[in-house]
């Protein structure tokens, strides 16, 4: 598996994947937290474990725990609140370093990225040396743990920079890739959801040496492009190039995880507001809007959810919360609130241009322009709606899906 090649290949891709990214940069900023098992939550008293440490994960602990869950399954389990702004900052650092190795770069998300390096071949000697290269760089600049994954294309990497976690090296030769993924489920590739695993398990595929047993355009006709790149994927094959350029997003959305059972009424509005007042301050800086809202809240019966969609594109948070309040008002709150999300759907570049029969709006987005300045510089929401201004304390969630200049769009 990682035995080196004799000649160039035809391509290189390298996927770099940051351990435990978020817990092992408060473990690297406080040294009393070094070797301990913490947890990583949405606030000083957030419920829900956003990722942890190896040491904690060592106890079963996994994302999406609740907190008290994994207190009883490791008693010295530490609560570290988390720290978007210094996750984001480190984040930048480490993909500009990456940048310097190969410019064809692409950011995939806060902790993952891809570099193409088929054009440096002349450069660096052998995959394992610029694998080697990578991790002095992160670990020498950065103090930071990062497992590293190389094939010929995106697929293949990023399954084998899961191989050998924590701080680990995988090479793929291409002409051993089916082999290698034979053994693995067909979960184990990026993109296999339960929908597709239990489609896939029906028609006998449990594993991806199994895939040939049927013809692709099964998978094609049931799920089109994304079945089709599934096919290929189980036998080492992709050919889906990196994304350099930042596409739109095909959302932007904001959730949160309440206070077990929260049945208050007020409290629940705030909270819609709050995320309402992110999602479109997200908008604003990245200069998308939408007239598609997804609204929605949990419960231990399941979501609740409506779908808006507005005559005008929208990016204010007053707009997005009165469609949230929409769907409160249709809500009969016989069980507690567990979390809530809001999410503009199928974001457009804003349209510069202001609306002459609609002066008010112009005067708002010149509002929010002055508002915006600010809070980018004195820091999220230092200007805020009144009623959540006791909502300023609970810290963000990075999304999965973030970059610095926009989110992507799938693998």
């Amino acid at each position: 598996m990682n035995k080196q090649p004799s000649s160039h290949w035809s391509k290189i891709i390298v996927h770099v994947d940051m351990n435990a990214f978020f817990a092992s940069i408060e473990q690297r900023d406080f040294s009393h937290l070094r070797n301990k098992p913490i947890a990583v939550t949405n606030g000083i008293k957030g419920s829900c474990i956003i990722t942890s440490s190896y040491e904690a994960r060592a106890f079963g602990i996994k994302t999406g725990m609740k907190f008290i869950d994994a207190k009883r399954l490791c008693p010295k389990l530490i609560r570290r609140p988390s720290r978007p702004e210094q996750y984001i900052k480190v984040s930048e650092e480490i993909m500009k370093t990456l940048n310097d190795v190969s410019p064809d770069i692409e950011i995939f998300s806060v902790d993952e990225a891809f570099l193409d390096l088929t054009y440096c071949q002349k450069i660096y000697p052998s995959p394992m040396y610029v694998a080697q290269l990578i991790k002095k760089k992160i670990f020498s600049q950065f103090d930071l743990p990062c497992s590293i994954g190389i094939s010929n294309n995106k697929s293949t990497a990023k399954f084998a920079a899961k191989l050998h976690k924590p701080n680990g090296i995988t090479i793929i030769n291409p002409c051993e890739a089916e082999t290698v993924l034979s053994k693995y489920p067909v979960t184990e590739l990026c993109g296999v959801s339960r929908g597709i695993q239990n489609f896939l398990n029906y028609h006998g595929v449990f594993a991806c040496g199994d895939m040939k047993k049927i013809p692709i355009s099964i998978l094609g006709n049931r799920f089109g492009n994304i079945g089709r790149r599934i096919w290929l994927m189980a036998q080492g094959k992709d050919i889906d190039g990196l994304n350099l350029i930042s596409n739109a997003p095909k959302s932007i959305g904001h959730g949160k995880v309440t206070r077990p059972n929260t049945c208050d009424v007020d409290e629940i509005k705030k909270i819609f507001h709050y995320m309402s007042e992110k999602v479109a301050r997200r908008m604003r800086l990245h200069r998308y809007e939408s007239n598609l809202f997804f609204v929605g809240l949990k419960t231990k019966k399941g979501w609740i959810t409506d779908q808006f969609k507005t005559a005008r594109y929208l990016n204010h948070g007053r707009d997005i919360f009165a469609l949230c309040s929409k769907l409160i008002s249709k809500v009969q709150f016989k069980y507690g609130v567990f979390q809530v999300q809001v999410t503009a759907m199928k974001p457009r570049p804003t349209n510069l241009q202001h609306d002459i029969f609609h002066h008010s709006e112009s005067k708002r987005k010149i509002l929010d322009s002055a508002v915006d300045k600010i809070n980018q510089r004195y820091g999220e929401l230092t200007i805020a709606p009144a009623r959540i201004i006791d909502k300023l304390e609970s810290p963000d969630v990075i999304s999965p899906s973030w970059r610095p200049k926009g989110h992507r769009k799938s693998i």
